[in-house]
Order: C-alpha cells, then sequence, then structure tokens
C-alpha cells in the first residue's frame, strides 16, 4: 500500500508542481564546498577544482524494478541513492552529487513523495551527498525514478574496467546472493498475502537478505579502505547484475581471461539455508542472482599482502592470460566451467 488511508493526505494538485520543487529544496540544503549552488536555478553549479568529474545515471521503474506489494516508500528512496552511486565507487571515486528526476502519478499524495525523499536524505546523510537538482512530470502509469550521480577523483585513483593484466587477483567485498534471495522471500509472501490478505508473515529469519534486497548499502567503506591501504586496482566493477555478468564485462574490456574458485566466494549462513528451502544452488544465487552491490576488482600480486586476512575482502580467483575464456573451478572436482552471464534468470533444482 501507498499510503494508510485513515490519514488526512494532500494531494499533488494542492500544491502544484513549482509547490513541490520549493518543499524537496527545503528539505536538501547544500553541504558539500564542491556544490556551489543547489536545487532552486536553471542548473546546479558544482566546484571541483583539480578533480576529474565521474557521472551516472540509474533508473528504477515500478513494476520493472520494485513492486509495492514489498516495496516500502522510505526504502525505494533509500535504494535509488544506493543503486546511483555505486556506480561511482565502482570508479574508485567518491560519490557527491545527485539529481534525481521523477515521473508520478496523481494516485500519489505529498506525504508518500515525502516519505521517499525522507529515505533519500537518510541516504544522502549517511554517504554525504548533497541533492542539487532533477526535474518533475506526470506520469500515466507508475513511479519512474531517474538517478544521475556526480563523483570525483584525482585522475592516478580512477579505475577502469579496462585495465586488468595477466596474473592479477580478482578480489570481492562481502558475500553474494542474499539481495535475490530476499527477493524470492518477499515475492513468495506477496503471494501469500494475496490469498490470505489477514496473513502476517514473519520475516526475522530472512532479515539479512530482505535488507540486502530493500536497503542495500554502497561500498563507500571500501573504496576508502582501499586508499588507506595504499592499494589502487587495475579494474573495478559493481555487482548489479550477478559475478558471471561482472566477470564477463571486466574480460571484453581487459581482453583476458578469469579463473574463479567456487570454494572462495563468500556466502552467508542464511544464503546457503535459504537457497536449499528455495532448491536453488546457493554458488547459482552468487552467479546470477545481482543487485548485491558490492564491489568486484583485480589488484597486482604485489598488494597481496596488504590486503590479506581483511574481513570485508576475500581472493576469489586470478587472471589468466589474453583472449582466455572464463572459467569457474568447481569445488573438489575442480572442474572448468564455462562462465556465463544469466542475470536473474535463475532455475530451481525443480525445474532444471
Amino acid at each position: 500500500m501507498l499510503e494508510d488511508k485513515n490519514i488526512s493526505k494532500t494531494s499533488l494538485a494542492e500544491i502544484g508542481e513549482f509547490g513541490l520543487i520549493n518543499q524537496i529544496k527545503e528539505g536538501f540544503p547544500i553541504k558539500l564546498e564542491s556544490s556551489i549552488k543547489g536545487i532552486g536555478d536553471d542548473a546546479a553549479v558544482l566546484d571541483f577544482k583539480k578533480d576529474k568529474i565521474v557521472v551516472s545515471t540509474d533508473m528504477l521503474v515500478e513494476g520493472v524494478n520494485f513492486s509495492w506489494s514489498y516495496m516500502p516508500l522510505r526504502h525505494l528512496g533509500y535504494k535509488a541513492v544506493v543503486t546511483a552511486i555505486s556506480d561511482i565507487l565502482a570508479m574508485n571515486a567518491i560519490p557527491k552529487q545527485l539529481l534525481v528526476s521523477m515521473a508520478i502519478s496523481n494516485r500519489f499524495t505529498i506525504e508518500a513523495v515525502d516519505e521517499i525523499y525522507n529515505g533519500m536524505k537518510y541516504a544522502c546523510d549517511k554517504y554525504n551527498i548533497d541533492i542539487v537538482g532533477g526535474d518533475t512530470t506526470s506520469s500515466v502509469s507508475g513511479l519512474v525514478l531517474s538517478m544521475t550521480a556526480i563523483g570525483s577523483a584525482p585522475e592516478k585513483d580512477l579505475a577502469y574496467r579496462n585495465g586488468a593484466k595477466e596474473n592479477d587477483l580478482v578480489v570481492l567485498s562481502g558475500d553474494l546472493g542474499a539481495s535475490f534471495l530476499g527477493l524470492q522471500v518477499l515475492e513468495r509472501e506477496a503471494q501469500v498475502s494475496k490469498v490470505n490478505p489477514n496473513n502476517q508473515p514473519d520475516l526475522e529469519q530472512y532479515s539479512y537478505l530482505v535488507e540486502r534486497q530493500l536497503k542495500p548499502e554502497a561500498r563507500l567503506d571500501i573504496v576508502n579502505l582501499l586508499k588507506e591501504l595504499k592499494v589502487k586496482p587495475t579494474s573495478m566493477i559493481d555487482i548489479s547484475d550477478g559475478l558471471s555478468s561482472e566477470i564477463i564485462h571486466l574480460s571484453k574490456e581487459s581482453g583476458i581471461g578469469f579463473n574463479i574458485y567456487e570454494e572462495k566466494i563468500p556466502l552467508d549462513s542464511i544464503v546457503i539455508r535459504t537457497a536449499e528451502e528455495f532448491k536453488i544452488n546457493p554458488i547459482t544465487c552468487a552467479l546470477s542472482g545481482g543487485e548485491d552491490y558490492e564491489l568486484l576488482f583485480t589488484i597486482d600480486q604485489k598488494d597481496f599482502e596488504k590486503i590479506k586476512g581483511n574481513p570485508h575482502l576475500t581472493v576469489i580467483g586470478h587472471v589468466t592470460g589474453k583472449n582466455e575464456e572464463n572459467y569457474l573451478i568447481t569445488r573438489g572436482s575442480e572442474q572448468m566451467v564455462p562462465l556465463t552471464a544469466q542475470g536473474w534468470g535463475i532455475e530451481t533444482e525443480e525445474e532444471e
């Protein structure tokens, strides 16, 4: 549900587009020195001095990227910020500003819009980001959020997808598969609620999975950690479409092959347990699930000692040779299985 119908709500028509913009402006005063002019003029004015500017755009569409059957308004705002700035972090840069554009229908109230922006504000405060502009327009179907993230970094710090070289180590932050399984749990409970609206789902045992889906975290801490350790990734990408897809992106851009070891891929215990419940191989969730927003990168072997034993980082493989294929080295049998980009197309064991 978008709102509690028992509470008085304000329609968008009552304050109009300009009133909505003014209300948003009041909630987002600029904080950063690089934000010279924010919401309220024809364009934002930014000053990055000697740093290179990094820009990325991300879009969330109702019915495609999220469903109101399980997505709270505030969580949507938070997730919209995280998905946008994750691409900036994947360049080994620091996100600084956001432009937020929204297409919204008249079934939403001012209070509903406020909830979305409250989620954005919470994320912006956490990651020290200014919202400096955007656009609003009407929608005849559902809600669309378009986020343009702006960041910066010294040129020497920037990491691209095409820098991996032979014998580099492949490093991953965090663990994988939780977001995909969180979505499976939420969609299952939504179907149960359709049959029995009075059903109150008990999601406590799935809290980690659900949070990873509804409220993912951007790995700003990893970018800062690498700077502290004085480790410069040779290539870098974030995990939005599953580990397999991201490895293939790095491989294609760098013209080089990768070997990934199944036994090295980090999986939380609740991921393993819930995957078994859904009759899915947990490694498949990691390879093809997506929306984990962890950082995947390569480093020179000489930097291994700097990251060795760090609880936030796991070496999961290595770069092979130029124009080589990409393989998953399976646990135990050590078979070499070609990696394929499957995205969210995961089958259960019963369907295979």
